[in-house]
């Protein structure tokens, strides 16, 4: 049975993996390696409660390596059920057993910063970096939280070193160099932060190429897929729509262009009284990915009862992910994707559209190592080409949607950002509160790339920063232009 369910896994066959897992252990209980296989793919098919209580069972019956359990645990809480602090409690029990453990000492830095406890995160990254020095991770992600005093501060000399380094794998020089583009870009140095930032794309580029012989990001593809996208979601609708209201909790769905303020909106809403923040779910996505694959192609076959029970899975989660919420945020940026998915399953859904100046946007896109599923984030006139299908795109949903579908530019919520707050409650439904001008001080897990941008509350220094590459983006901004 233990090699049917592994044959099972390989297969792709997962459900089954499991089930096979689970015979096994009826008949057999005290094989704690099977709990955790059953527990890692229960996590896979996103059975979380059930994986939390199998991993369990793997700890009290002796498994192996009993800090790998209590990390990927760790991962559960914090990352799909939002129980952070079980999720420090289960890191810290992992560093108790093992207090060398290098996973787990980074993820704890990885949530300490999520939290915005920017001291104990250094705190960690400073014991794994003592224990294991070519942890290059941990190096870069120390250097970007820690900032630099000025071009002559010694982490700069640390960051080119650990480059070099023969050791160093193109994903290692991707992170390094990314972190090594930040720093040099906070103290001004401009040309050097843009090579600096180009030589971490090119690296991670690299590393796809080894992991996968298929092109990064096909423009042909890309332009296919809006296409069929318009096509499928017509103003005279070839499927039919989830019947009947909405119903509690009503999700608030906040999409655009990644690094366009949809963390920012998120926040300032998480400062209202009758909002949570449910960060970025993955229930959209993963929906398109898995049971409505080929997407969109398979919605000429979805019926309204199908459609029915997708919106309940995902108020389901939203319940037990947030319970007693009213207003829920899904910060997915990509779900701009899905806007059509979106309304056919909630038909009152809001959507917040979230945009800025376009070379801003793209730049901070390069500048930010989004890994190989935005693969266009890797060159940046495939950028340009992915921000242009997006524009085409948005248009197609404001002359479906429009009612639904309200603009927020970055640019001028930090410009004035009042009267954009007004207009942003106002399109909720909801009263004006003082604090959603103090959303830095919302006590949240922000698990995005904007962590530390949205706890320092309303800047300008972005809008326009642009201009400190101008020469390097005349390309794309002709491109864009035309």
């Amino acid at each position: 049975m233990l090699d049917k369910a592994a044959s099972l896994e390989r297969a792709g066959r997962l459900g089954e993996a499991i089930a096979a897992y689970q015979h096994l252990l009826a008949q057999v209980p005290n094989l704690p390696d099977s709990w955790y296989n059953l527990a890692r793919l229960q996590k896979k098919m996103g059975h979380f409660d059930v994986a939390l209580n199998s991993y369990q069972e793997a700890l009290n019956r002796g498994v192996t390596q009993p800090e790998e359990v209590h990390l990927n645990r760790a991962i559960i809480f914090s990352d799909f059920l939002r129980q952070d602090d079980a999720a420090v409690s289960a890191l810290k029990t992992a560093l108790q057993l093992n207090p060398k453990y290098p996973p787990a000492l980074l993820n704890l830095a990885n949530l300490y910063e999520d939290l915005g406890r920017r001291e104990d995160a250094l705190t960690q990254y400073q014991r794994l970096l003592a224990i294991a020095p070519d942890y290059y991770e941990a190096l870069a992600r120390y250097a970007s939280l820690k900032g630099i005093t000025g071009a002559d501060d010694p982490l700069i000399g640390n960051l080119e070193r650990a480059i070099a380094q023969p050791g160093a794998s193109p994903m290692d020089k991707a992170s390094l160099g990314f972190s090594l583009g930040k720093v040099l870009d906070a103290c001004g140095a401009f040309e050097q932060a843009f090579a600096a930032y180009t030589n971490a794309n090119q690296s991670s580029r690299t590393g796809a190429r080894v992991a996968s012989s298929r092109p990064l990001y096909d423009r042909l593809a890309h332009e296919h897929f809006v296409d069929q996208l318009i096509q499928t979601f017509a103003s005279n609708p070839a499927v039919p729509t989830a019947p009947g209201p909405d119903l509690s909790p009503a999700p608030i769905f906040i999409c655009g262009m990644f690094r366009s303020g949809s963390t920012l909106a998120e926040q300032i809403l998480a400062g209202h009284s009758r909002m949570r923040a449910g960060g970025e779910l993955d229930f959209i996505p993963a929906l398109v990915r898995n049971q409505l694959a080929p997407f969109p192609a398979s919605l000429a076959t979805l019926t309204a009862k199908q459609l029915e029970q997708y919106a309940a899975r995902y108020r389901n989660q939203l319940l037990t992910t947030f319970p007693g919420g009213v207003h829920i945020t899904d910060k997915r940026p990509d779900n701009f994707l899905y806007i059509g998915l979106i309304k056919r399953l909630f038909p009152n859904a809001k959507i917040i559209h979230t945009t800025r100046n376009p070379l801003d946007n793209c730049l901070s896109i390069y500048f930010l190592h989004l890994g190989h599923g935005m693969a266009y984030a890797l060159d940046l006139m495939d950028t340009g080409h992915y921000y242009k299908q997006y524009q085409r795109l948005m248009a197609h949903w404001r002359l479906l949607y429009g009612d639904d579908i309200l603009t927020l530019d970055y640019d001028a919520l930090v410009s004035e950002p009042r009267p954009e707050i007004e207009k942003l409650l106002g399109f909720l439904g909801l009263e004006w509160e003082e604090n959603c001008l103090q959303f830095q001080h919302v006590k949240n897990a922000v698990k995005t790339a904007s962590v530390w941008q949205v706890r320092e509350g309303l800047y300008q220094r972005a809008s326009g920063r642009w201009h400190n590459y101008e020469k390097q983006l005349a390309a794309l901004r002709a491109y864009l232009a035309a």
